[in-house]
């Protein structure tokens, strides 16, 4: 369970750059609503206490209990499917006393660390029909109930996930093609299927999130509203910001033009108030954590370690690259939140939880030895 550690093969550079994610997420959260910017500061040391913790943990001794985090996983999914909480037109919450939990941000990381073991136990029959099949079985029902609860973005970032997870883990090139082959006219197909007025693929609101970000023009007071002000926000911050916590009537967020503010479009708030520079030092910041994941993936002692840390990289830059792209207007409205400063204990802590298993695959990589 637990292993004697050199503390100089901690890696310090990783946890410094969480903690200056997370520092930025609790002064963002304090001008965006100010009412909550306590919690997240409690979120923030209780997440950081408890990644210190499961640091030191052994992975490989977590590991052996992979099929009771996916029973787990899916038994809290369904939970939700049967009990779920309600908002904004979708079930995704539990409510467990007055705390308000999100099931879908622990599957991921649950996800991540379930494969890390059940591929490193079949890595010699990872191209057998068999073991694909079955990996794309046990990724389906998950996911199924994810796209059901609806929660589109979440599933598209588990999607992504998965398939960095199959391509490290040693999923030969010939079937990596093979399927792109068939996914991307399938792809097209679906894209096309959604934009039919009849279609029931997706919920009205989702559609309708695409035809904003296709037409925005014919939705600019309905679905296109928020990101067109989101963009004039970070715009209007130029290079240095108007300040933090300012004043000016001019300002998009003082002036509740963007719901929520706190978190699917905290970015606006950075970029307002810190500007160009404030924007490009998180963008900074999230490349450079998914860059170290990779680094230590690359260090990895086994396949298992290599799957976390690449899958906790992915997980960060991708949902980091949604978010931003939605605050931008580079992409469809999503409702992800940016990972370490979006206002949310579950998404937080959820995060905190995956990269303790990365600092503790750090501790025991091949140069550690």
């Amino acid at each position: 369970m637990f292993k004697h550690y050199r503390f100089r093969n901690y890696d310090i550079k990783l946890v410094i750059m969480i903690l200056a994610l997370s520092i930025i997420g609790i002064i963002a959260i304090g001008s965006a609503k100010e009412s909550l910017q306590s919690k997240q500061l409690f979120g923030v040391i209780a997440g950081f206490i408890l990644m210190i913790v499961i640091s030191f943990f052994d992975y490989s001794w977590v590991l052996k209990f992979y099929w009771l985090m996916y029973i787990f996983n899916i038994g809290l999914l369904l939970i939700v499917r049967i009990a779920g909480d309600e908002g904004g037109g979708a079930e995704r919450w539990l409510e467990i006393g007055s705390f308000r939990f999100q099931p879908s941000e622990l599957s991921k990381i649950l996800l991540i660390l379930f494969f890390a073991q059940f591929i490193m136990k079949y890595k010699e029959k990872l191209n057998s029909f068999k073991i694909i099949i079955s990996c794309i079985v046990l990724v389906a029902i998950p996911w199924a109930l994810i796209f059901m609860q609806p929660d589109l973005s979440t599933s598209l970032v588990l999607l992504v996930v998965f398939c960095v997870i199959l391509f490290v883990g040693g999923l030969s090139y010939k079937i990596i093609f093979g399927v792109l082959a068939v996914a991307i006219p399938i792809a097209i197909i679906f894209l096309n299927l959604i934009m039919q007025p009849d279609q029931e693929i997706l919920e009205d609101y989702q559609r309708n999130r695409i035809l904003a970000f296709i037409d925005p023009e014919e939705y600019a007071m309905e679905e296109a509203y928020q990101q067109n002000n989101s963009v004039i926000a970070i715009g209007s911050g130029q290079l240095i910001g108007k300040g933090y916590k300012n004043n000016e009537i001019s300002s998009v967020k003082n002036g509740n033009y963007i719901l929520e503010p706190q978190t699917d479009f905290i970015f606006a708030v950075i970029g307002e108030e810190f500007g160009f520079q404030g924007s490009c030092i998180v963008v900074g910041l999230m490349i450079l954590v998914g860059i170290e994941c990779l680094s230590v993936a690359m260090k990895a002692k086994d396949i298992a370690g290599t799957i976390i840390g690449a899958g906790m990289g992915t997980l960060i830059v991708v949902q980091s690259f949604f978010n931003i792209g939605v605050a931008t207007f580079l992409l469809p409205n999503t409702g992800l939140p940016l990972p370490f400063i979006s206002y949310g204990l579950t998404s937080l802590w959820s995060l905190y939880i995956g990269m303790g298993f990365v600092l503790n695959v750090r501790l025991q990589c091949k140069t550690s030895q």
